[in-house]
């Protein structure tokens, strides 16, 4: 007997118009024995047409995504679009309520737990809601990222190497349609769990973001929010006044090494700044001893010709966080 998951929505998926309402997942705790997270979802429908489920907030620390989902969320109007759209602003929502990358709920990271469990923790049933219900309707999903508290990238839009490359081709022209200054060809570390893999198992359209980062927003990667998400609406033909004039520059990752990563614990200092160019062998970054002065820095150099695209935020490191990412235009 297929176990069904508890999660309940307050609005139609089908009705025509602007509904906004919640997401209901019971869930029991001290402040509240018979309660509920209530994550906010707006559906807009208009007739026959594709459908867009727009995301933010995958993880909690995350704000692009949310400030430009919730002002879309409020201006887009029915009569604009033809077909309809899903926006879930805040996808893990206690997450982003406690400005954190993962739950306070179940220590869950949304983003490692798909294709989640209708029976399993609060993230996996959120996770699992999306698996069998969302990403069913939808013909392009969105997800929009940013590198929270721990990590800043240059502003981009991504889509992943597949082995259907009619389904690939399609996820890159929409990721191209993005209008981001620059478009990545992605490669994750491990894409075992990501929303992304079950978005793209089930033959759909996909594209994710990296707008920024450091815990906060800039006005200028919430206007490259905004503008992306009515781009990807306008290229998936639900939306039609919205003028796509893309000079994004394409970078691919063609290996593992495009990921420097810490064997060191200390004080980071990046000596190549993001989005400039690099050289094989071009010092990166070097990491500071702080347990006492008169020791050389570690050096870590670049391993291949390119851009630095992403580095970590904070200033302190350790072994194993990433220091910098970095990819070759094409």
């Amino acid at each position: 007997m297929k176990i069904k998951n508890p999660i309940s929505a307050s609005l139609s998926f089908d009705q025509n118009g602007i509904q906004h309402g919640f997401l209901k997942l019971p869930h029991s705790d001290d402040s509240a024995a018979w309660g509920a997270v209530m994550i906010p979802i707006t559906v807009i429908c208009n007739g026959e047409g594709p459908t867009a489920l727009l995301t933010g907030a995958n993880h909690g620390d995350e704000y692009e995504g949310p400030v430009a989902l919730l002002d879309i969320a409020n201006t887009l109007r029915a009569e604009d679009i033809k077909g309809r759209v899903i926006i879930v602003p805040m996808m893990n929502y206690p997450a982003f309520r406690a400005g954190r990358r993962t739950s306070p709920i179940d220590n869950g990271n949304m983003n490692r737990v798909f294709p989640g469990r209708p029976n399993g923790s609060a993230t996996e049933k959120i996770a699992d809601y999306f698996e069998n219900t969302l990403i069913p309707l939808a013909d392009y999903v969105l997800d929009i990222h940013s590198g929270g508290k721990t990590l800043v990238f240059v502003p981009f839009a991504a889509a992943h190497i597949l082995e259907d490359q009619t389904q690939q081709r399609k996820c890159e022209a929409a990721m191209q349609a993005f209008s981001a200054p620059y478009s990545v060809m992605l490669l994750e570390q491990d894409s075992m769990g990501m929303y992304d893999t079950s978005v793209e198992n089930q033959g759909k359209v996909f594209i994710s973001t990296e707008l920024g980062g450091g815990g906060s927003t800039t006005p200028t990667t919430n206007r490259i929010a905004r503008q992306g998400v009515l781009n990807l609406l306008s290229h998936a033909g639900i939306l039609s006044d919205s003028k796509i004039l893309s000079n994004s520059i394409l970078v691919d990752m063609p290996g593992d090494d495009c990921y420097l990563i810490a064997e060191h614990s200390g004080l980071l200092e990046l000596t190549t700044g993001l989005g400039q160019e690099v050289s094989a062998g071009q010092e990166i970054a070097r990491i500071y001893d702080v347990e006492r002065t008169g020791i050389s820095p570690s050096y870590y150099l670049a391993k291949h010709d390119g851009i630095l695209i992403g580095r970590h935020f904070p200033g302190l490191v350790k072994p194993g966080d990433t220091i910098a990412v970095s990819g070759v235009i094409r």
